[in-house]
């Protein structure tokens, strides 16, 4: 039997297998809310990892991207043994301060989306947790990986 095709939100999503064991479960015996919300964290730290941005990046920037704002929508229950395919795109960046992740979890055996979310973050100095504008760095990494180049601002 073939895997289904799964229908993203967006073209060329990030993607990572997330499979549900026992310490995501909580006493409703389904996800606990903030599995999810470590889910988001590991997977943005990956597709900033794959798009060649480091913790030891941040660190020599003396730049940290921080969240400002969660949306959380959960839209099915998932459980011990669920397998789910978990998405990221950068859908804004307006170059200074901003920019905005989407997130998707698809169950691929229901073949639904089961979870998504948008995350804003702002860029910081790591030594005062002040804003401070982007470095190149980010800029061009970030800017670049936007699914929506209209979306960013200059």
């Amino acid at each position: 039997m073939s895997e289904p095709v799964i229908s993203w939100m967006y073209p060329q999503p990030f993607v990572q297998q997330w499979q549900i064991d026992e310490t995501h479960i909580d006493h409703y015996q389904h996800v606990n809310n903030v599995a999810y919300l470590s889910q988001l964290e590991s997977l943005a730290w990956a597709h900033s990892n794959a798009l060649g941005l480091q913790f030891a990046d941040y660190q020599s920037l003396n730049r940290g991207m921080v969240i400002k704002r969660h949306e959380l929508n959960y839209h099915l229950p998932t459980h011990l043994g669920d397998t789910l395919a978990c998405a990221t795109w950068i859908v804004f960046c307006d170059f200074k301060l901003t920019l905005k992740r989407q997130f998707q979890f698809i169950c691929p055996k229901r073949n639904k989306p089961v979870f998504d979310a948008i995350t804003t973050f702002v860029c910081v100095s790591l030594d005062t947790g002040a804003p401070k504008r982007m470095p190149s760095r980010f800029t061009e990494i970030y800017g670049s990986a936007c699914v929506f180049p209209q979306a960013t601002t200059r």
